[in-house]
C-alpha cells in the first residue's frame, strides 16, 4: 500500500511538467530589461549604449557568456510612465547564469578599463534613465 501512495505522490508531483512538455519544448533563457529614458536624454543614452554596452555584449558573445542580445525601441506610449527601450539578452540555459556576475565583471573591466570607469558610467546612466523592470523569461517552442 505504501508503494501505491509513493507512486501516486510521484505522479502528482510530475503531472504539471508532463502536461507542459506535451505542449512545448524549452528554449533559451532571456533577461529582459525595460528602461524609461528621462526626457531630452534619449540621444545621450543611445550614445552610451553604442559606445560601451554594445562592446560588452559583443565580447560576451565572443566568449560564449551570452548567445545574443537585442535592443528594442518602443514606438507607442500608453502613459508618460511607460518604458522607452527594451534590452533583451539571450542565454543558452539556466546553467549559463552560473558565475555570470564574475564573467560579466571581467569582460566589463576589460572593455571599459577597470572598475572605476565602469562605476562612472553607471552613475551617468542613472542620471539619464530609470529601469522599470528586469525579468528572466524562459523561451518555449510550441509543438
Amino acid at each position: 500500500m505504501k508503494k501505491f501512495y509513493g507512486l501516486a505522490v510521484f505522479v502528482l508531483l510530475l503531472a504539471p511538467s508532463m502536461f507542459a512538455q506535451e505542449h512545448y519544448t524549452e528554449g533559451p533563457i532571456w533577461r529582459v530589461t525595460l528602461i524609461r529614458v528621462k526626457p531630452t536624454h534619449m540621444d545621450d543614452y543611445l550614445t552610451m549604449l553604442r559606445q560601451s554596452t554594445k562592446s560588452v555584449y559583443e565580447e560576451s558573445k565572443k566568449q560564449g557568456s551570452i548567445i545574443d542580445y537585442k535592443v528594442f525601441l518602443k514606438e507607442t506610449k500608453n502613459n508618460p510612465e511607460d518604458w522607452d527601450i527594451c534590452i533583451a539578452v539571450e542565454y543558452k540555459n539556466h546553467a549559463a547564469l552560473d558565475g555570470l556576475a564574475a564573467k560579466g565583471e571581467s569582460i566589463r573591466d576589460k572593455i571599459l578599463g577597470g572598475k572605476a570607469p565602469a562605476q562612472q558610467l553607471t552613475e551617468k546612466r542613472a542620471e539619464v534613465r530609470e529601469i522599470i523592470s528586469s525579468e528572466l523569461l524562459q523561451e518555449i517552442f510550441l509543438k
